[in-house]
């Protein structure tokens, strides 16, 4: 690490701690040149693995395309920011949990599903429309059939889990 004073290469660590959230740890540094000390912040960099097109065209994840479409689903319905960063967080994180270089989008549009079945049916409905391209009325009442044979989102919430989050199916 290079002194921010006089430039030097050479700099000690005096104190390390994790910061408050856990994410990241605190260093406090000393240059061995100058003696002037400073902070730096160490995170750990996660790679997101690379998006494989439904044409075998492969691209980089990009976070603000995947908040776009989960957005245009939940156009206009009762949900807080919060639960939809957090619905964004779960789907990078099962990304991440793959291990894998490369996720099909399938695989990302199918997460994406799940999250907006728990986070709104009618946006569910909307997003699976387009993504499962329905060709006609009957097959939008097919998947409203099938949402009205599970539990509503109040009595999903009321439920324990018997699986912590991470042992859930995808």
């Amino acid at each position: 690490m290079h002194c921010p004073f006089c430039g030097a290469e050479d700099t000690k660590v005096i104190d390390s701690r994790l910061t408050a959230d856990g994410a990241s740890v605190r260093r406090r540094r000393e240059c061995t040149n100058c003696s002037e000390r400073f902070t730096t912040f160490e995170t750990a960099e996660l790679v997101m693995p690379r998006i494989i097109k439904g044409d075998g065209r492969r691209e980089p994840f990009n976070e603000e395309k995947l908040r776009a479409g989960i957005l245009r689903a939940l156009e206009k319905r009762p949900v807080a920011s919060d639960d939809i960063d957090a619905a964004v967080n779960r789907i990078m994180k099962r990304m991440r949990a793959k291990g894998e270089r490369d996720v099909a989008s399938r695989d990302v549009g199918d997460w994406v599903m799940q999250e907006l079945r728990h986070l709104d049916p009618v946006a569910y409905v909307r997003f699976a429309s387009v993504y499962r391209s329905f060709q006609d009325v009957n097959a939008f009442e097919e998947e409203i059939e099938r949402l009205k044979q599970e539990p509503s989102a109040e009595v999903r919430k009321h439920q324990q889990s018997l699986l912590p989050d991470d042992e859930l199916e995808p």
